[in-house]
């Protein structure tokens, strides 16, 4: 009986010694392949933490943190004035990497790969340039030989912080697009299929001839489509990769003054006119409260540490760049100042 009763007295103290924290979160899909690379990563470092996450878009990561249903909140849109007193001024925006919005499409019969211009590619989102053979597009792509199909456009359908990058990208190019559609989580696209998430578009380009779309970089190389070279500020044609991502951020921390960096680091880089970096390049934020209980709140604060030094390692080969070196130590110092009550 002494024996029974020592058992099940360990059974006990075991099972309560490995029960996991739970930590819930919701967000952005733009981030999710790193997230959930590090969510597994992270368990091996401390197993006692278990990181779900939902992949919803930004939007919903956003509504979802503001009601507090969940423990944190991602967006690659940081949130607005206006969300942020909705919530009392309690959010923090922790830039975790930086990603690229890339133009992936469908057309097999290219020899090479496509090249646009900021001002094709915002007239073919407002749908005036319809052709795939349209004067302007073969002026930048001399020698290529384009097809006469349609152009199909796809777009996101859900509250997205990818469309948010997108959309501030052409606000900033085209005056047209910021007069009659303008930027957001979620716009009216005077054209196009939508798609849910990242997957949800890049699905939609797969298996749609002539389509053409803008998803986070790693889904066009996870899904073996082709992505356009895009024309920078400077006349560059650039390719989007870790390299010119890091690139658009190293010309925001040479142009900009430290006292005009944003103190909650709301940074927007899209449209930058450095050479070699490409032009539709964002960081992606996780969204925390500056105050957080015992318990949970110490294993989101360690966890983040972690994400923004040793998890930086895993960000190049999901297609992401790391934290540039300006800018972490003042990510570091944010999150060491959350409050756990």
């Amino acid at each position: 009986m002494k024996l029974l009763i020592t058992l099940i007295t360990a059974l006990s103290l075991g099972s309560t010694s490995i029960a996991a924290t739970l930590i819930n979160g919701a967000g952005a899909t733009f981030p999710y392949p790193i997230y959930s690379k590090w969510f597994s990563e992270y368990q091996k470092v401390s197993s006692e933490v278990q990181i779900n996450y939902q992949s919803i878009g930004s939007g919903g990561g956003i509504k979802q943190f503001s009601d507090r249903t969940v423990d944190f909140g991602a967006s690659d849109a940081p949130m607005t004035d206006e969300q942020i007193e909705k919530v009392k001024g309690d959010v923090l925006h922790v830039p975790t990497v930086l990603g690229a919005v890339v133009l992936t499409y469908n057309l097999p019969t290219l020899k090479k790969e496509l090249r646009l211009t900021p001002g094709v590619i915002a007239d073919i989102f407002l749908g005036k340039i319809t052709k795939w053979n349209d004067e302007r597009i073969k002026k930048a792509n001399p020698g290529l030989e384009l097809p006469t199909s349609d152009i199909m456009v796809v777009r996101r359908s859900d509250g997205s912080g990818t469309t948010n990058i997108f959309t501030e990208y052409l606000s900033k190019i085209s005056p047209d697009w910021a007069s009659k559609v303008g930027k957001g989580t979620a716009v009216n696209f005077p054209v196009g299929l939508g798609g849910k998430g990242n997957e949800g578009v890049t699905g939609l380009v797969k298996q749609t001839p002539g389509a053409i779309g803008y998803v986070e970089l790693i889904y066009a190389l996870n899904n073996k489509l082709a992505f356009a070279d895009v024309e920078n500020k400077s006349g560059q044609f650039i390719k989007p990769s870790t390299k010119s991502v890091t690139a658009a951020a190293a010309e925001y921390f040479k142009t900009t003054k430290k006292s005009e960096i944003p103190e909650d680091l709301r940074i927007s880089l899209t449209n930058s006119a450095g050479k070699g970096a490409y032009p539709i390049s964002a960081f992606t934020f996780i969204l925390v409260n500056k105050t957080l209980p015992k318990g949970k709140g110490e294993s989101i604060q360690k966890f983040l540490e972690w994400a923004v030094s040793s998890g930086q390692k895993f960000a190049e080969d999901l297609g992401y760049a790391k934290l540039p070196n300006e800018l972490t130590p003042r990510v570091s110092k944010m999150i060491k100042g959350i409050q756990v009550k």
